[in-house]
Formats: structure tokens, C-alpha cells, sequence
């Protein structure tokens, strides 16, 4: 099950990361366009701004796997290891239960905003697309939290979840 979510959250963080590059290439093609030839992309921003969102979402997994989420432990770093591993479960419980809502509420908008057949300005793009696109990513963040809540309490290793 550990490397199943592993896989996953490496799988999204790829994906992540190849529609960053995507929006970084299309800035750089609607400058140089927009700049040399007065000709930008069109709807260019809303792209940008959509798959700026998607991809941060899709690599936020990744960076829960790897703890790489800020902690502020300057007040605990001198607590004993069991009491740090309970706080960090705290801490991962807390984590998950925002990311929970947000999956929800994003999954619930992406509803809401397709029976409503909104779109967007320029490129006329279905306004539900954003909100789908961003439950995934948020609901395994969930996920992997979840998991990791109950390894610190559990006194587990959470290396195992790495991979």
C-alpha cells in the first residue's frame, strides 16, 4: 500500500512538473511572440494561471511524501523524540483534514461551476476544469498525511513511505 501511494504521489509530481514546464514554454513563446511579432498568445494569462494552480497541486503529494512542507519546531526541538512524534502526527492529522476540505470543496465547486456552464474569458474553457484538476492532487495529500499521522503515532518508519 506504501509504495502504491509512493508511485502515485511520484506519478502526479511528474505530471506536476511537465505541465510547469508547459506554462513556462508557453510564457516564453507569448513574450517572445507579444514582444517581436506584437502577436501574444491569446488567453495566454488564463493558462498560465490554471496550469500554474494544477501543477502545484499535482506536486503537492510528492512533497508531503518527502516531508518537505514547513515545520516550526524552534518550540518542540527540545521536547523528547516520542513527544515530537506525536506533535508531527498532530501536525500531519491537521494537514489532512485541510487538504480533506479543500479536495471536497474543490470537487464540490467543480459541480457547482459546471452546472452553472461557466467558462472562461478569453478562451471560453470550462470553468469546471480548474476546480476537477485540482481534487486529485489534494485528495492524496490527504491521503499520504493520513498515513503518516498514524505512522508517527504509531512510532513507524516513515522512510518506509519514501520508497
Amino acid at each position: 500500500m506504501l509504495r502504491l501511494i509512493n508511485r502515485t504521489a511520484w506519478l502526479f509530481a511528474i505530471a506536476g512538473g511537465l505541465c510547469a514546464g508547459a506554462v513556462a514554454l508557453l510564457t516564453v513563446v507569448s513574450i517572445v511572440g507579444r514582444s517581436w511579432f506584437q502577436a501574444p498568445i491569446s488567453g495566454d494569462f488564463e493558462l498560465v494561471q490554471q496550469g500554474t494552480a494544477w501543477a502545484l497541486s499535482m506536486c503537492l503529494p510528492w512533497c508531503q511524501v518527502h516531508g518537505g512542507n514547513i515545520i516550526v519546531d524552534f518550540f518542540t526541538q527540545r521536547s523528547s523524540a516520542r513527544a515530537q512524534q506525536v506533535m508531527d502526527g498532530i501536525g500531519c492529522m491537521l494537514l489532512a483534514l485541510m487538504v480533506g476540505l479543500l479536495a471536497w470543496r474543490t470537487a464540490a465547486g467543480a459541480l457547482a461551476v459546471g452546472e452553472a456552464g461557466e467558462t472562461s474569458m478569453i478562451l471560453g474553457l470550462p470553468g469546471w476544469w480548474v476546480y476537477a484538476f485540482l481534487a486529485p492532487g489534494l485528495a492524496l495529500t490527504c491521503l499520504i498525511a493520513l498515513v503518516q499521522a498514524g505512522l508517527h503515532w504509531r512510532g513507524g518508519d516513515l522512510s518506509r513511505l519514501r520508497g
